[in-house]
This record gives structure tokens, sequence and C-alpha cells, in this order.
């Protein structure tokens, strides 16, 4: 197989790109390639016949399903998810490469079988300590990490129970299943890795300070942490780019 690895990457909301995640996995000799399932078509290509088709992800060397505002199985809000959860499903067939953050994890959660609830909990919002669990000390993605990681977190709801057989990996205070891995080859996270502190200027102001955030020391304590969490899952995507070439190498 020539040229560089490809991955699809699945961005449900307007503002929820692979932005500095893709930027590594493109520094790793990925090349990412977005789609937005908002798009009506021809501009997406969920759903289509070329992109779901027989093989599992055609054209494709891994799965990037990125975050969005809704539940995995949101349909009647989101009628591009069923596609992207059977990309999913596809994907874990046939142990093609995945990563799923927020809504991308909480969908690889559903569709192994694990549970997910709206509004589940305490909201986490802005940089959040990330507990490293022992289990991590033998996945690919994860091993050896700092034993708390800061990492932006941005929602209400949440995975309320794994799937069977998952390999739990992180957890926070508030919200217990940060990071998981379903099989060899799928990780699914609940925060940010993506996200830079100045996302947190975009959020709704109001929004956060009726969930008791102050917008501004949220942004002040990102920024403070970013020079800890950046190079952590940095090297969480390069680890990344490395099974992809793994597996292409192997398929």
């Amino acid at each position: 197989m020539s040229g560089k690895p490809r991955v699809l990457a699945v961005q449900s909301g307007h503002e929820s790109g692979p932005a500095r995640f893709g930027a590594w996995l493109a520094e790793a000799g990925l090349v990412v390639e977005t789609v937005a399932g908002f798009d009506e078509p021809p501009a997406s290509p969920l759903g289509h016949d070329a992109l779901v088709g027989r093989d599992a992800l055609p054209g494709y060397d891994a799965l990037l399903v990125l975050g969005g505002g809704y539940l995995p199985d949101d349909d009647h809000r989101a009628p591009w998810l069923p596609a992207t959860r059977a990309l999913v499903a596809r994907a874990l067939e046939a142990e093609v490469p995945l990563f799923g953050i927020c809504l991308g994890g909480q969908m690889l959660a559903a569709v192994a079988g694990g549970r997910v609830r709206g509004d589940a909990g305490a909201p986490e919002q802005g940089s959040t300590p990330v507990t490293i669990r022992a289990e991590a000390a033998g996945d690919p993605l994860f091993h050896d990490l700092p034993g708390v990681v800061p990492a932006i977190e941005h929602h209400v709801d949440a995975i309320t129970e794994l799937p069977p057989g998952a390999v739990w990996l992180a957890e926070t205070e508030r919200c217990p299943y940060q990071a998981f891995r379903v099989g060899r080859r799928a990780w699914g996270v609940q925060f940010h890795p993506e996200v830079g502190p100045e996302r947190i200027r975009g959020w709704d102001a109001s929004t956060l300070r009726r969930q008791g955030f102050d917008p501004d020391v949220l942004y002040g304590a990102a920024v403070a942490d970013d020079r800890v969490s950046a190079p952590v899952w940095r090297t969480v995507a390069t680890r990344f780019a490395e099974v992809v070439r793994g597996a292409r190498a192997t398929a």
C-alpha cells in the first residue's frame, strides 16, 4: 500500500474539528481528512455507498470521531449519526484503529455495548485533573503517562457503563469513565485532547455561570495547565499514529 496512511475524521459540531490532535497526527506522517456530518450531500459522504459499503473504511486506515452537542443516538437532531455509528461498528469489527473524543468516545461505548446518559451528574468544564489508572500500564497509548494529567472537559452527558471487556484507562472525580479501550485498536475519551485554552473563549458564558463556573477563571487555569497537558496528549496522538501504521503494515 503506497502513500501516507489516511484518517477519516467525522465532525459533528461546527467548532469541533480535529484541531491540534489532527495536527499532531499529520506531524506523525498521517493524512487527516475531515467530513462534517451536518453538511448536506454531496459535501459530506456520510451515508454514501462509497464510504459505508462492504469494506470497513474504503480508502482509509483509521477513524477519528469528534465531539458535538449530541448524545450518540440523537438521530432526530443529527441525522448523520446513524451513518457515523455504522462506521464505528465496521471499524470495531475489522479492528481498524479508532479514536473517539467526547461524543465520539460515548458513541464507541454505546456501539460496543456500554451505556451513555444525558445530564449525568455534575458538569465538567475547563481544565480538569484526569487520573491515569493502573490498567493503563499495558495500553499502547496510555502507558507510562504521568499519574494525573490536566485535560479540557466540556460536557454534561457521560458514559455510565463501559462496554463488556473494555479496559478502563482514566477517570475523574465527577465522571469516572474518562478513557477506555475496546479490543486492540479502539479508544474513547470523554475529555478533549484536541482543544487548547483558546476554545474556552468561544463557550457560552451564561451557561457556564449558570453551572457555577467563571469563564475567565476557566480560561486562566487552562492556559496555566496547557504547558503540562499538551505534551502528554501529543504523545498519545503520536502513539495512535504508530498504531495506525502498524495496523496498515499487517493488513
